[in-house]
C-alpha cells in the first residue's frame, strides 16, 4: 500500500487457543466490513493478500452448512503459521490515515509443550498491541457447568500474559471478550444475559486484575458475542477417549449462511482506533487546534466514530465494563 509509513497503525493480536474461532472472528469481521463502512464517509481497504485470504475462508465458513451435521469444531480450519492481515482506513476519495493491522498465531501457541519462542511470540504482541481480541469457545464456558472451560479458553493463562503485560501503563488500550460458536446462547434476552456473566465469572481473575487502580484508567473493556454462522448451534458433546468433540448442527434443513453481530466487535475497534487518531492529532497539532476546527479537518472521523457508536449494542450480552472514556468523541 501507497504511503505506508505516513499511516499511523493500530496494532490488533487474535488472542485464543486452539480451536476457539480466532480465525472464525476475523472471517467474519471481514465479511461485515462494507456493511459497517458502507453508510459513513470513509473506506475501509484490505490489502491485495488479506483480500485473497480471507475472502477463501469465507468460502469455508460458508460450506459448513452443506451437511446437516457440521464437523466437530463447528468452524474454519486452524491456522498454522502466524499472519498478518492489514487493512487502511481512510476518508472517501482520500489517502488512508489509520491502518488496522491484525495479528493472528496458531493456538499451539499457548500449548505448555510450545516452543519458548513461540510464547514470547504471543507475549510481545499483546505488549505491543493496542488492541486485544479473546475469542471465546462459548460451548466449553457454557456446558457442563463450564467443565471444559479452563481447558479450551485458558482463562488464567492469558490473565497471566496481560498482568506481564500491563505494567506501568501510560496508554489506552482496548480489550474486547468475544464469544464465539454462541447461536445456542443468543435465542432470548434471558439465555443472552446467562451468558454475559459466565464471561464475567469465567474470567473473574483478568476482569479484576483490569479494575486495579494503577490499570483500571488506561484499559476499556468490552464484551460482544457474535453468531459467525448464525444458523448452526451446538448440539452435543461427545467424549472419546476422555477427549470431548463438540458437535453443531444446522438449526433448519434449509440453513442459509446468517451471520449476526459479527460487525460488533470492529464496530467498537472503529471507535477506539479513531478516538486514538484524533487524539494523536490533537497532540501534533495543538498550537493549531483553533485553526483545525475551524477548518473541520477532523469531521469526517467524528462523525465516523459517532455513527459507529450508534449501531454498538450494550445490552442483552453485549456490554462496556470499564473505559468507556476511550470509545466516545466529544
Amino acid at each position: 500500500m501507497a504511503n505506508a509509513k505516513k499511516i499511523n497503525e493500530i496494532k490488533i493480536v487474535m488472542l485464543g487457543a486452539r480451536g476457539t474461532g480466532k480465525t472464525s472472528l476475523l472471517t467474519a469481521m471481514y465479511e461485515q466490513f462494507a456493511i459497517t463502512i458502507g453508510k459513513t464517509n470513509l473506506k475501509l481497504t484490505p490489502d491485495l493478500r488479506t483480500s485473497a485470504i480471507l475472502t477463501e475462508k469465507l468460502g469455508d465458513l460458508k460450506s459448513l452448512l452443506r451437511t446437516p451435521d457440521v464437523e466437530p469444531g463447528g468452524g474454519l480450519p486452524n491456522t498454522e503459521d502466524t499472519m498478518s492481515y492489514l487493512f487502511d482506513l481512510g476518508k472517501t476519495g482520500a489517502k488512508p490515515s489509520i491502518r488496522l493491522n491484525f495479528q493472528d498465531f496458531p493456538g499451539e501457541y499457548l500449548n505448555a509443550n510450545a516452543r519458548e519462542q513461540d510464547q514470547n511470540f504471543v507475549q510481545d504482541k499483546i505488549n505491543e498491541s493496542e488492541v486485544v481480541m479473546i475469542a471465546i469457545d462459548a460451548p466449553s464456558l457454557m456446558e457442563n457447568r463450564g467443565q471444559w472451560h479452563d481447558r479450551f479458553n485458558r482463562p488464567l493463562q492469558i490473565t497471566n500474559y496481560f498482568q506481564r503485560a500491563f505494567q506501568e501503563m501510560n496508554a489506552p488500550r482496548l480489550v474486547i471478550f468475544v464469544p464465539i460458536k454462541c447461536e445456542k446462547y443468543m435465542q432470548n434476552d434471558q439465555s443472552a444475559r446467562d451468558l454475559l456473566n459466565r464471561v464475567k465469572e469465567g474470567y473473574s481473575l483478568l476482569f479484576n486484575f483490569f479494575n486495579n487502580d494503577a490499570i483500571r484508567p488506561w484499559v476499556t473493556t468490552v464484551v460482544t458475542p457474535i453468531q459467525t454462522v448464525g444458523t448452526v448451534s451446538f448440539a452435543y458433546i461427545e467424549e472419546i477417549d476422555d477427549k470431548p468433540h463438540f458437535h453443531f448442527k444446522r438449526m433448519r434443513p434449509d440453513a442459509l449462511y446468517s451471520p449476526k453481530d459479527s460487525e460488533q466487535p470492529l464496530r467498537y475497534l472503529l471507535r477506539f482506533a479513531l478516538k486514538l487518531q484524533l487524539k494523536n492529532a490533537q497532540y501534533h497539532w495543538w498550537p493549531f487546534n483553533v485553526v483545525r476546527d475551524w477548518l473541520k479537518w477532523d469531521d469526517h472521523l467524528k462523525k465516523a466514530s459517532r455513527e459507529a457508536a450508534q449501531g454498538c449494542k450494550i445490552n442483552n450480552g453485549f456490554a462496556i465494563l470499564n473505559g468507556e472514556q476511550w470509545l466516545n468523541i466529544e
